[in-house]
């Protein structure tokens, strides 16, 4: 059964190029466009899912609309003798008029409903990125072959082994692009990340072990605080009971002048009576 031919544009349409150092991420950007009237579903698939992450890595695009997708590069430690073999596929189908769970409608596809296009990965460095371009072309138009519109990639040959002949008969060199034998097994694609993978850290061993030294020390410090404030509390003498002096009672201070007043008015009122 013939596969439907794809309808979306990509831009770029064949590779995705991933430019150095690779020691933080690093990200290329697919444009996926839809030129007709239909809305179609995408999916965004990988050999390396891995190494890679892709935001969206699914979704649905409007008739005559388009979607940006991010794909982003993980750390790793680059080696210029090695060339990536990393595939990525677009794959894609017309989205019905109804439905409620994309997840279900890809798994329930018929396969003469999906359209895929692939594209392959090229890391370039600053100083050799000149040279990889023209050298990589090249060698896919030697060694790349199509067989009934599928394409095989197999493992990679040793510097030691003999080079293949181009069409001509003449050796093909190429000390920065390794060679690919044709297999008979096909790639596997793998739906790609949306958020990125940690990055791996040689030394998070080492930190594990420094913060769980630097707890240990904290803990014996505030065991030692503890004990020297027990030891201050038990020196510290009992403390005495402060013992407020005999209050006066003001009503008997304020009392005495008033009573001599009445004393001496009642005194004067005798006195008058007998002068009187």
């Amino acid at each position: 059964m013939s596969k439907a031919e794809q309808v979306v544009q990509l831009e770029p349409s064949t590779e995705l190029r991933f430019r150095g150092p690779f020691t933080e991420v690093v990200t290329s950007t697919l444009k996926i466009t839809n030129p007709t009237q239909k809305r179609v579903c995408f999916k965004v698939k990988t050999t390396a899912p891995k190494r890679y992450c892709v935001r969206p890595n699914s979704g649905i695009i409007e008739g005559n609309g388009f979607v940006e997708v991010a794909v982003m590069l993980q750390p790793f430690e680059y080696d210029p003798k090695e060339k990536a073999k990393h595939k990525f596929m677009v794959q894609t189908m017309f989205a019905p008029e109804t439905f409620t769970d994309q997840e279900s409608l890809w798994k329930d596809a018929e396969p003469n409903s999906l359209m895929d296009s692939k594209l392959k990965c090229v890391f370039e460095m600053p100083s050799d990125a000149p040279a990889t371009t023209p050298v990589e072309n090249s060698d896919t138009s030697t060694k790349e072959t199509p067989q009934a519109g599928k394409t095989s990639y197999g493992k990679s040959e040793p510097s030691a082994s003999p080079e293949p002949s181009s069409a001509s008969g003449n050796p093909v060199r190429s000390p920065t692009v390794q060679h690919v034998r044709n297999s008979s097994s096909p790639e596997q694609f793998s739906d790609t990340l949306k958020t990125p993978q940690p990055k791996e850290d040689k030394n998070d061993n080492e930190e594990l072990v420094k913060l769980r030294q630097e707890n240990v020390r904290l803990a014996e410090e505030s065991l030692r605080l503890r004990k020297n404030l027990a030891n201050q509390e038990t020196k510290v003498p009992p403390v005495q009971m402060y013992r407020a002096p005999p209050r006066t009672d003001n009503s008997m201070v304020v009392g005495l002048p008033i009573l001599y007043v009445v004393l001496a008015l009642l005194l004067g009122v005798i006195v008058g009576k007998f002068i009187l």
